[in-house]
């Protein structure tokens, strides 16, 4: 950039030299008529006249590649190298004796080509040719005694010839082959292979490797040209005219190795338009033109807390899935004890980070499609509840299988089911729960700053007044919503958790709800959109995927119908308005699940916080006492907890809802054998339940056949 001063000098302008961006030429016109104009102060080092002018360039190249630039990068570069190099040696460990078998091949092979090449030599061709010849003119004149003679003389050189090379190549082998046989072992092998080498050398070909092609597992490679192909191919980046490519981000670190992948900081370039935002919409268009799943990519934005701006993308691209890996069982399973007040071991990201998610003053909601492990995520949840004795459990399971049958040993209410008796018991835990909170804030009003500074639970409050965190758990949402037709109580329950939802974490409620179906119907949009935590199995489409994580998540990377049938124990978790991760969650199997609830049962009557249902079960009684209690006894008990007494229909059929395999082919016959055989004793074979009268059974006879525990 040049510019000419108002005020000349000597009569001449003066050209003034920005020295902010270096200029190759400086002229004017009068300098270009030959007028001298007095030099500049400072004069640019890159002048044209300047001879040393190139020799003393600073190169625009970085001292060091980028790999070397951090002891972490070298590191990540130096496991991944080392990684690769095992790989290949296993990769062809296995394969040796396919390489021993082409080895002899391509060494057969080229001991033919060696023969085939020798035998002109050995056979005197080209004394051959000389008499075949000369036999040939002999033929046409018979009469010439002189080409006889000269026929003669050919045919006998041509057999000393062979004579003297087949001897020489006999003695030859000969003298070899008894070396060999004379020489020990070692030299014997180090002939063999200097005679096997050239041969197998010789066999070749085209058609012909000895090593297999080897595809290694680094499969995804990254450039700072390909993440700008990938960009623009995106529509983020503009084209270029000509040889031009057009803008380009800004890699502020990498591309670099960084565990199983690559990982890359960039800005986007400035009058483009574009944003961090957009990148992350764009997540499917960028993994594709990398050759990758979308799965494999990785993307936040860098906030400014970390040094970011708007445009700043953090992208790290896996080398292949890192959700296949076998799940990491929970630390859970083998604590004695736990403290709520922490956060909960839940599983690990992409990149191998511990993924521990606070739940006090939160509330939680879990979706997704059945079987992709959402009942085994939310039991992850309240298993920890189970190792803390000052968590009191409220659970509803409206499936009413065996995933949350043994919370009966611990639950203060337990709710299993969907069926009439089982909403309406639902419906009184949820008048229950809110009693319970309001006495909770009155008595959190009365308690002085000193003790509640914030209106809140201390883990003082929680021993001094006997007010335990209560965790309320309920899964398969959407079954009690179906099952309640009347649009009064629904909305009812609708507002009932809403309200736990909304106000209870500062009392202590700690909600962790589930559904299968999370839509408008099933789980209503008021529910939803006060939950806090919120975890995503694998869904069909980005619109169910919004509807369990938030509006407008998707759009924002946190996905989860970019899951796939194989990511069963796989959740998108959203834990804040924008902060979410895909995480793989610790394994926590159904054996240690009910394990826990058994520890869970004993740390509370230690400690006398055992109460409500769970205090009241005798089933569990009794096994504490050492008494097995037959199966069907214990079913039965199970699906007559809400009611008093109960029709044999019905209970046949709640029986097969409870365990298909085992009651599904079940009468009424096989029922009351049964029954009579672990040792029940009907006062009344007739019930009467709502004025109808019907075969049926008592509660109190079932129980009756339990052993007396006290």
């Amino acid at each position: 950039m040049t510019e000419v001063l108002d005020r000349p000098v000597n009569g001449h302008p003066v050209v003034k030299v920005n020295l902010l961006k270096p200029q190759h030429t400086v002229a004017s016109d009068e300098a270009s008529q030959g007028i001298p104009s007095e030099p500049a102060k400072v004069e640019a080092v890159d002048r044209p006249d300047n001879p040393l002018a190139d020799w003393l360039t600073v190169p625009d190249a970085p001292v060091l590649p980028v790999w070397a630039r951090s002891w972490k990068s070298i590191q990540a570069n130096v496991t991944a190298l080392g990684r690769l190099c095992w790989w290949h040696a296993r990769y062809h460990a296995v394969r040796t004796p396919k390489y021993l078998f082409k080895t002899v091949w391509l060494v057969a092979r080229g001991f033919y080509r060696a023969c085939r090449g020798l035998w002109p030599v050995l056979s005197a061709k080209d004394h051959t040719n000389t008499v075949r010849a000369l036999a040939a003119q002999v033929k046409d004149k018979p009469e010439d005694a002189e080409l006889a003679l000269r026929h003669q003389m050919a045919h006998r050189a041509r057999t000393e010839t062979r004579r003297w090379r087949w001897g020489a190549a006999g003695v030859s082998v000969a003298a070899a082959a008894l070396g060999i046989a004379l020489a020990p072992p070692v030299l014997q092998l180090g002939i063999a292979s200097a005679v096997a080498v050239p041969m197998a050398y010789l066999g070749r070909g085209k058609d012909a490797t000895l090593l297999d092609h080897a595809s290694p597992p680094l499969r995804v490679d990254m450039s700072a040209q390909q993440l700008n192909d990938a960009l623009r191919a995106a529509g983020l980046l503009k084209s270029g005219k000509g040889d031009d490519d057009g803008p380009k981000v800004s890699c502020v670190m990498g591309p670099v190795r960084d565990g199983r992948g690559w990982a890359v900081v960039f800005d986007l370039p400035r009058g483009g338009g574009k944003t961090a935002a957009d990148v992350l919409a764009k997540r499917t268009t960028i993994a594709a033109e990398l050759g990758v799943d979308e799965i494999q990519v990785v993307m936040s934005r860098v906030r400014a807390a970390q040094g970011g701006n708007a445009g700043r993308v953090s992208m790290w691209v896996a080398d292949d899935d890192p959700y296949l890996a076998e799940p990491v069982p929970s630390a859970l399973a083998k604590m004695d004890r736990f403290s709520i007040w922490d956060p909960i071991p839940f599983g690990q990201d992409a990149r191998g980070t511990r993924v521990s998610v606070p739940v006090v003053w939160q509330s939680m909601f879990f979706g997704g499609l059945p079987r992709r492990g959402k009942t085994f995520t939310q039991r992850l949840m309240t298993a920890a509840g189970l190792l803390d004795p000052w968590v009191r459990h409220y659970v509803a399971d409206f499936k009413g299988g065996q995933d949350w049958m043994q919370m009966r040993q611990v639950a203060h209410r337990l709710v299993l089911g969907a069926e009439d008796d089982a909403i309406e018991a639902f419906e009184a835990m949820l008048a229950e729960l809110l009693t319970e909170m309001e006495r909770r804030f009155a008595i959190l009003r009365e308690l002085p700053t000193s003790i509640c500074p914030e209106g809140k639970l201390t883990p003082q409050i929680v021993e001094k007044h006997q007010m335990p965190f209560i965790f309320f758990t309920v899964d398969e949402l959407q079954e009690a919503f179906i099952a309640i037709s009347d649009e009064k109580r629904r909305k009812q329950v609708i507002d009932d958790m809403a309200r736990i939802a909304r106000r209870g974490p500062a009392a202590g409620f700690i909600s962790n709800y589930a559904s299968q179906r999370p839509d408008a119907e099933s789980v209503p949009t008021k529910l939803r959109e006060i939950i806090t935590i919120r975890a995503c199995t694998q869904v069909t489409d980005q619109t169910s995927s919004d509807m369990v994580l938030g509006k407008g998540k998707a759009s924002m990377g946190a996905d989860a119908s970019v899951l796939s049938e194989d990511h069963k124990g796989v959740v998108v978790l959203v834990t804040g308005p924008a902060s979410f991760a895909t995480v793989k969650n610790d394994l926590l199997t159904t054996a240690e699940f009910n394990a826990l609830c058994a520890k869970g049962r004993a740390m509370r009557q230690e400690i006398g916080q055992l109460t409500g249902d769970a205090a009241g079960d005798v089933t569990a009684a009794a096994a504490e006492h050492g008494y097995r209690i037959p199966p069907v006894i214990s079913d039965v008990l199970e699906c007559m907890q809400h009611s008093p007494r109960m029709f044999t229909r019905d209970l046949l059929q709640r029986l097969a809802n409870l365990d298909e395999d085992t009651y599904g082919d079940w009468d009424a016959e096989k029922l009351a054998k049964e029954l009579e055989l672990a040792g029940v004793k009907r006062t009344s074979k007739q019930v009467k339940i709502s004025g109808e009268n019907g075969a049926g059974y008592q509660r109190r006879d079932i129980e009756d056949a339990v052993p007396i525990t006290g």
